[in-house]
């Protein structure tokens, strides 16, 4: 991998921040978007801009066509059996919500329980609150180590009669912890429960492989797989699909409509109602693209290797806690300096051009667990380098200059 070559493709960091060259390690946030996305986005709008599925003149059949073909790219690129499978949402958080209200409008009554874990992003939680909420069910939290691993026999012992479906995070925002997501999937199978997994971390930096997990749902955020905004995935067993009913009603997702009675659809246009973001689903085909000319074992080893480097030169640091440590741990590297708040590490950083995030990343209940209140988080990019890295350590010791951290 020549990642200058890559780099070079971003438009963004030929820019300067505060007169520095942006060094970008808030990936988990967004990530920053290739030059094949932006010309596919400007070029859709400017030159082949239609609505889809509805008309038949030629820009219709034409932007159909090029929101199918990502459809498929999507279905390849996370080896699902059927495109059917593929339903475009507006963002992850949309497809989890779809899930948790198509589902436990089906299936959750009083007193059925909902099992996440402590790791989970407010999107992987606050929907089934709703359901908690809603219909009196019971939401329980499998417990981490301090290391942030998931423990398992704690995991299995809360799997009751009761619970009617597992809610799972494949990849820690904060403390980098690659959830072992086929055994929780085998565990879950034995006590015939399905199994959604927030793959919004995951996507962009491991292979996904929904045939291998066989998890009944998985939701991507596209906008962290250097694509466009405005756009998520949710992938579903066809089963569960035509078994659910459709999220939102209007156009697109019908069949027919009577005064008296309202068809669905055939799938995936059951659950995709209204005008889509066409253009920003076209677009999202170059990020796969992009991911795919790269190949996604060489993104994985470039990043575990940055990772490495990263948290080497940070231990070195005096006052720098790193928080977490767990067996398996992507490029997400949430951290502490004594007697510094992380929005100051974050806002001194910034003056060296060095863009990270503070606060608790959409994850209280995680950093309760940790006692802590909020964290600075780097989180690594295809795109970066170990100098972003070291840019990074040399911010921090200004930073702990200007507080006079020791």
């Amino acid at each position: 991998m020549d990642i200058n070559l890559i780099k070079s493709q971003f438009p963004i960091f030929s820019k300067k921040v505060n007169g520095k060259f942006l060094t970008y390690l808030d990936s988990s946030n967004s990530s920053q978007k290739p030059l094949s996305v932006l010309k596919a986005l400007d070029y859709f709008y400017k030159n082949e801009f239609s609505n889809i599925g509805r008309s038949i003149h030629s820009l219709a059949v034409n932007a159909t066509n090029k929101f199918e073909e990502t459809r498929m790219s999507v279905k390849k690129f996370i080896n699902a059996n059927s495109k059917d499978e593929i339903i475009f949402t507006k963002n992850a958080t949309e497809a989890i919500n779809l899930v948790a209200s198509s589902f436990g409008q089906k299936y959750i009554k009083e007193g059925d329980e909902i099992l996440v874990t402590d790791l989970e992003h407010h999107s992987n939680y606050v929907p089934w609150h709703y359901l908690r909420e809603a219909k009196g069910a019971i939401i329980k939290f499998a417990p981490i180590n301090d290391d942030g691993d998931i423990i398992i026999e704690k995991f299995k012992e809360l799997i009751s009669p009761r619970t009617k479906i597992i809610a799972i995070t494949h990849l820690s925002n904060v403390t980098g912890t690659i959830v072992p997501i086929k055994e929780i999937v085998e565990i879950a199978r034995k006590k015939n429960v399905p199994v959604l997994v927030d793959g919004c971390q995951s996507a962009p930096h491991i292979k996904i492989d929904v045939k291998d997990l066989d998890c009944d749902f998985y939701a991507i955020s596209c906008h962290k797989v250097y694509g466009p905004t405005g756009v998520g995935i949710l992938y579903a067993k066809k089963k569960w699909l035509e078994e659910l009913p459709p999220y939102i009603g209007g156009g697109g997702m019908i069949s027919e409509v009577k005064k008296n009675k309202v068809s669905y659809a055939p799938l995936p246009g059951k659950f995709e109602a209204g005008t889509m973001p066409t253009a920003e689903v076209v677009a999202f085909n170059e990020s796969i693209k992009f991911m795919n000319s790269i190949g996604i074992n060489n993104i994985v080893k470039h990043e575990a290797e940055l990772t490495g480097y990263a948290l080497e030169k940070l231990k070195k640091i005096n006052s720098v806690n790193i928080v977490g440590n767990p067996k398996n741990k992507a490029g997400v590297i949430s951290f502490t300096i004594k007697g510094i708040h992380p929005h100051d590490i974050s806002t001194i950083v910034d003056e060296d051009g060095v863009a990270i995030r503070a606060g608790h990343h959409c994850c209280q209940v995680l950093h309760e667990r940790l006692n802590l209140t909020a964290t600075a988080r780097a989180s690594i990019g295809v795109y970066n380098t170990k100098e972003d890295i070291d840019v990074l350590c040399k911010a921090i010791e200004n930073c702990r200059k200007v507080f006079g951290s020791k």
